[in-house]
């Protein structure tokens, strides 16, 4: 809680100065990223155009979950196509196959976020109970049974429909032949920044669709990144992304004037530096709208 204090006190007294000139920002913000000694991408603009901050936004990452944003926006797509509907039952099956040779290979619950699915196994689950497992507590058994439902080439096409090219959705979670290769899905912080500002315009789907799935993301639970950086009560719609030495943040956020932020982290071990980075940078971007 303490920390928390400190936070709102930080906050209160950035809120309290006049507006952060684009050129303070980029000071600012690139002051933090050198001082973290981490490599990171900062793509954040207001949803009028006003005010945007990109650094080394066509810097390729390793996705991490950020990648289950497309798989959503994919499957809210089919549905509104009428190819399925949200409401299918689909078997929950531990069995994948690998993009390198078909292969199976399953998950281990001991690598992922959330347990509930793996309870089902042998049952089904709803395509919309999968895909607020995937979203709000991103659960990597619940994306790759979706992707698999919905087809990777589909998504791909969706991404690139979107205009969104920095993102590049290759397969599912967990494939270690396909890792090995360096066949991994990748992004960069100008193709999420273009995904959301286009969720947040809309519609990417349709309006009902893209509030739905704004609602979805705005219930995500890790919120110790972008969310931690700005006045309690704010509502975000975001998708974290964490592995080993990577973590990011992609959000939409409802400030006063709405924007979309997005930083990308790549080279810290502890998991509560890089979020703490990432807060920093977030509670930079608040003081600075106006």
């Amino acid at each position: 809680m303490p920390r928390m204090l400190l936070w709102l006190v930080s906050v209160s007294a950035l809120t309290a100065q006049s507006a952060v000139e684009p050129s303070a920002l980029r000071a600012r913000v690139l002051s933090l990223i050198k001082a973290s000694g981490a490599e990171v991408a900062v793509a954040f603009r207001t949803i009028d155009g006003r005010q945007e901050l990109l650094i080394d936004p066509d810097t390729t990452f390793h996705a991490a979950s950020t990648m289950k944003l497309p798989v959503m926006i994919e499957l809210f797509r089919q549905a509104e196509a009428g190819m399925l509907s949200l409401d299918d039952p689909l078997p929950i099956r531990n069995v994948f196959h690998s993009i390198v040779d078909g292969s199976e290979y399953p998950l281990d619950v001991g690598d992922d976020s959330d347990a509930e699915v793996y309870k089902a196994i042998g049952g089904t689950l709803t395509l919309r109970q999968l895909a607020e497992a995937m979203i709000t507590v991103s659960s990597n058994f619940a994306a790759n049974l979706l992707i698999e439902r919905l087809g990777v080439e589909n998504i791909r096409r969706t991404v690139t429909k979107i205009g969104a090219d920095g993102m590049q959705v290759l397969r599912g979670v967990e494939d270690a032949k396909a890792f090995e290769k360096g066949m991994n899905n990748t992004t960069t912080a100008r193709g999420l920044l273009v995904l959301l500002e286009k969720l947040a315009n809309g519609p990417v789907v349709s309006t009902k669709a893209d509030a739905d799935m704004i609602a979805m993301l705005s219930r995500q639970t890790f919120n110790d990144a972008i969310p931690a950086g700005v006045p309690a009560g704010t509502r975000i719609a975001h998708k974290t992304g964490t592995i080993t030495k990577i973590h990011h943040d992609a959000a939409i956020v409802f400030a006063p004037r709405p924007y979309v932020l997005v930083v990308l982290v790549r080279g810290l071990q502890e998991e509560k530096e890089s979020a703490a980075l990432i807060a920093a940078i977030s509670r930079e971007v608040w003081g600075a709208v106006r």
